[in-house]
């Protein structure tokens, strides 16, 4: 079987670990309810930024937000070291940024995940994601962004959404809300 995947917010907290980082460099002791709370995938807004002011401390972030230890969803890594082991093909497909990719696949790599270089996509936007799923033609594929899965919906891939809170409203997939739970 063919198994894609998105990184960021799919196998990796990432909002999570970067909302930490936003509190130390803001100085601002945010509860974590209030991000769980949090309904769009921009961070920024509970800072009191402004979507310009949030992209710019995003982007000036991104080392720190990338490379330092982002924890990974508990049993995201055990669920592809499975995979892989029966055999499966595992594909990352990730709208990281070009100059983040190489980077991103050996950080992938030091902390266990089975990364092929064959099978590794980046430097996209979301909606060029799309050309590639459908290129590769995977039998399944894992993402957090409902506008990815809606796009996929007319393929016959089967899509899974990870549970996010700003996916929430969304019943017409089916959800990861644990890794743990065996689901492949």
């Amino acid at each position: 079987m063919r198994f894609g995947f998105d990184i960021d917010d799919t196998l990796i907290n990432l909002r999570e670990h970067a909302f930490h980082i936003y509190k130390k460099k803001l100085n601002n002791n945010l509860a974590i309810d209030v991000f769980h709370a949090i309904e769009r995938v921009e961070i920024h807004e509970p800072f009191g930024l402004t979507d310009e002011q949030g992209k710019s401390m995003w982007n000036l972030s991104l080392e720190e937000i990338y490379y330092t230890d982002c924890p990974i969803f508990p049993g995201a890594l055990e669920t592809l070291q499975r995979l892989e082991e029966r055999g499966d093909e595992i594909y990352y497909v990730t709208a990281r940024p070009k100059e983040h990719g190489e980077r991103t696949k050996q950080w992938l790599t030091e902390r266990g995940f089975p990364v092929h270089h064959d099978r590794f996509f980046y430097g996209m936007q979301d909606h060029e994601k799309v050309h590639i799923i459908r290129k590769l033609q995977l039998d399944y594929y894992v993402d957090d962004k409902p506008t990815i899965l809606h796009t996929l919906k007319d393929n016959k891939t089967k899509l899974y959404l990870k549970d996010q809170s700003y996916n929430r409203h969304l019943d017409e997939f089916p959800r990861i809300i644990n890794w743990t739970d065996r689901l492949f």
